[in-house]
């Protein structure tokens, strides 16, 4: 690692060490959601990311872990199998003997075989677990409390989020160390190309079962990460939405940057806790911005960073902050559009708002309210406004893409001129 990103890396540790002094507590809880969504996402990447296994069901392992932890908590009368700062070791073994177990089977197919193997387990244990009520406690699930320990009495929310975050660090640290290891290395082969693998003489199904499992243990770290934050786990944490969660957040943050999924969760985490108040329509957002990243940035979130660092070497720093001010109206105007349609059409097909239409005298659509002005859906001016916004945010778009090809060509000439003036003069 760089000593550029060594450093990136230890002012970013040092921001989240400082979030409980700068934020309330209830952006602290959400912090905390942050951090265990990260978490995941760069667990599930291990396996989907580095070595191309793409699993649908991976909420099977979360919810293991979280079940695990639970039990651990309450174990021996209720005072503790483990000390509250080691209840995530419960997840890990919970996650790492049912990932062995359903990744020895899993693994015996690949590609779309596999992701179905993988969505069938996690749908057999989403569907037994209110009927296995000893384990999972039904539909009302298991609950615990946080016991004190080490002189901590892991009461407040600031305790819980730095027992967060020092496992989640530590558990990324063991990640990325692992993606150095052989093992990390041959992973990236499974992805490239499997049979030459095997033609070499590896037992590709050992490997990949190793993977899955340690892929599924750090899951389950991040699901008794979950219980010690709730003290609670319901068979809803192996619901198939958060095996869904899992790979748009990673795809959104990019796979192939290794911190990239702990993005592309963070963001979306956030994103659900900010957005979810203030519209019903938050997942259409959601969706909307995964098929979008997928169609014009398929890298990720993650990517955009290295394609700015790229484009700073080509054209220089002082061209590329307009570039970026330029893209991020763009981004502002056409996002501004697109609430705007989204909202004045969910308010028209609202059964309210149809009810209230019925109503009316003459059947004549009544004003909407939104964005602190009432807007007619009959009047023209009313579409205008999304229509303009969308116009304006793509025509910038283009016009900042036909800039920034302009500029790399001139960048290009510029370097070979460069080039061959040295060649001339040796």
């Amino acid at each position: 690692m760089s000593l550029s990103r060594v450093f990136g890396v230890g002012i970013a540790v040092l921001l989240l060490a400082g979030v409980p002094l700068l934020l309330s507590q209830g952006l602290v809880n959400a912090a905390i959601q942050m951090l265990i969504a990260a978490l995941f996402a760069s667990a599930y990447n291990v396996l989907c990311g580095q070595a191309g296994m793409l699993s649908f069901g991976h909420a099977a392992y979360f919810g293991v872990g979280a079940f695990a932890t639970v039990h651990a908590m309450n174990a021996v009368g209720g005072t503790g199998l483990l000390p509250t700062p080691l209840l995530p070791l419960a997840g890990a073994l919970g996650g790492l003997a049912i990932g062995a177990i359903a990744g020895w089977f899993a693994t015996q197919r690949t590609g779309t075989y596999f992701a179905m193997i993988t969505l069938a387990i996690a749908e057999l244990l989403h569907a037994l677990a209110p009927h296995l009520k000893g384990l999972f406690g039904g539909e009302a699930g298991i609950s615990s409390m946080r016991m004190p320990s080490m002189g901590l009495g892991f009461g407040s929310t600031t305790q819980v989020y730095y027992l967060t975050l020092a496992w989640v660090l530590v558990s990324l640290a063991l990640l990325y160390v692992y993606t150095l290891t052989p093992v990390g290395r041959l992973a990236l082969g499974l992805r490239e190309n499997g049979h030459r693998l095997r033609f070499l003489g590896y037992d590709v199904h050992r490997l990949s079962v190793l993977v899955f499992s340690i892929s599924a243990m750090f899951s389950g770290i991040a699901g008794g990460l979950q219980v010690v934050s709730n003290e609670a786990a319901n068979y809803v944490v192996l619901d198939a939405q958060l095996s869904a969660a899992v790979v748009l957040n990673t795809y959104i943050g990019g796979v192939k940057v290794f911190l990239g999924p702990a993005l592309g969760a963070s963001l979306m985490t956030f994103f659900g806790y900010a957005v979810s108040d203030l519209t019903q329509s938050w997942l259409l957002y959601q969706g909307t911005l995964f098929v979008l990243v997928m169609l014009f940035m398929p890298e990720g979130l993650a990517g955009l960073f290295r394609a700015s660092s790229q484009l700073r070497r080509q054209i220089g720093l002082a061209r590329l902050v307009p570039v970026l001010l330029a893209w991020i109206a763009a981004a502002a105007l056409l996002t501004a559009g697109i609430a705007f349609a989204v909202e004045l059409l969910q308010r028209m097909f609202s059964q309210d708002y149809r009810a209230l239409a019925g109503a009316t005298p003459g059947g004549a659509w009544p004003a909407i309210a939104l964005f602190g002005r009432s807007w007619l859906p009959s009047d023209a001016s009313t579409w205008a406004v999304p229509v303009a916004l969308l116009a304006c945010g793509g025509a910038l778009v283009y016009a900042v893409r036909r800039g920034v090809e302009g500029l790399q060509s001139r960048g290009e000439r510029g370097m070979g001129t460069a080039a061959h003036n040295a060649e001339v003069a040796l």
